[in-house]
């Protein structure tokens, strides 16, 4: 499997702004919320949140990804950006009253996945919130591919997706409360033929 950090930054180096869309179903936060975005890409969701009055940053483990967002908060003359891994946040203890998981949790093996929420948990304050989106098992991409643990599929980029079930979302923040949970789900039009598109969103309290 190709290195993590190289398959990005290639994906990005090719495809330029690979994620496009609006964002739905952000949690209400008071304005001046202190609010951490994991794996923020070229800075979809991380322009929704600024646009929300909050005090955002940023990270993500791209170098290409982080010029991207970085140029966002230029733009919007607001927000932080900085390269850092989920797995290891260089953030104190409790320092954030929100943390966003925008198909971040998708991108990671097993472990990772753990010692990624591990560490959002970490550095969110009591009471705090945290957002997670995350590919269903029942989207049509669930299983294309080469599987390389159970429900995760490697693809001809070097990028491993993970597809979530409602449960097992639950279980990997089991240490938080939840507080909603949602498939979402729609279809995609490619030539003609209709195709089942579904994520899971859920928020946590601490």
């Amino acid at each position: 499997m190709k290195d993590d950090f190289v398959a990005w930054d290639e994906e990005y180096l090719f495809k330029g702004s690979v994620w496009g869309g609006a964002v739905h179903h952000l949690p209400l936060l008071p304005p001046g919320s202190q609010v951490l975005e994991l794996g923020c890409g070229n800075g979809k969701t991380q322009s929704a949140l600024i646009q929300r009055g909050w005090e955002v940053t940023a990270i993500d483990f791209s170098e290409r990804a982080v010029a991207m967002s970085r140029m966002n908060s230029v733009r919007l003359q607001k927000g932080e950006v900085c390269v850092a891994d989920a797995r290891r946040l260089p953030f104190a203890t409790e320092r954030f009253d929100a943390v966003f998981a925008v198909h971040l949790f998708s991108h990671l093996l097993k472990n990772d996945r753990a010692a990624a929420a591990a560490e959002a948990v970490r550095v969110l304050r009591k009471g705090g919130i945290l957002y997670f989106s995350g590919f269903s098992h029942l989207d049509f991409r669930s299983g294309t591919g080469s599987a390389v643990e159970e429900g995760t599929v490697l693809r001809g980029n070097g990028i491993c997706t993970h597809y979530f079930s409602q449960p097992e979302t639950q279980d990997l923040f089991s240490g938080l409360t939840l507080t909603m949970i949602i498939t979402e789900r729609w279809s995609l039009r490619v030539r003609g033929q209709d195709f089942p598109r579904a994520e899971i969103q859920a928020t946590f309290t601490k």
